[in-house]
């Protein structure tokens, strides 16, 4: 699986007591347009697991090239993961990651054991959109997309 390519995403929520928790992922993908709905994956074993399998919301943000240090940081056990000058709140109050290319504010729509995983699947209620460039994973590191060196043409 390593050489399937995945656009990198950091997940976020927050506890009863209000303390904020998150991942990082590359196993995310649309599911559903109408109703839009979304999905990633989370270990068990994952630090932040009980507060996921709790919480009523999530959100997903879409990290940009620039944001490699921070996708290692959200994938880092133990990290302090929320620093003041990454963070925004979403319409729904739930902390995200400031400069993504999109954030997406989340319900949770279900939950399904997978494995040695739960899939946790998303209605999304409002996306904050940005700009840049995707962060992708593959082959055990972050790569960066290649642009053409010929514009697209033009579509029939």
């Amino acid at each position: 699986m390593a050489q399937l390519a995945g656009g990198v995403v950091v997940v976020t929520t927050e506890d009863a007591d209000g303390r904020p928790y998150g991942f990082t992922a590359t196993s995310f993908c649309s599911v559903s347009m109408d109703p839009a709905l979304v999905l990633v994956c989370l270990a068990e074993t994952s630090s932040s697991y009980e507060a996921f399998m709790d919480c009523r919301g999530f959100a997903v943000s879409l990290l940009s090239q620039e944001q490699r240090t921070l996708a290692t940081r959200f994938a880092t056990t133990g990290a302090d993961k929320f620093h003041a000058e990454d963070t925004v709140t979403t319409p729904r109050l739930l902390p995200a990651v400031e400069g993504a290319l999109a954030v997406l504010d989340c319900d949770v729509h279900a939950r399904h054991p997978a494995g040695d995983h739960t899939i946790l699947v998303g209605a999304v209620r409002h996306v904050l959109p940005g700009r840049g460039e995707p962060l992708v994973y593959h082959d055990r590191a972050f790569q960066q997309l290649r642009h053409p060196e010929h514009p697209r043409l033009p579509r029939p």
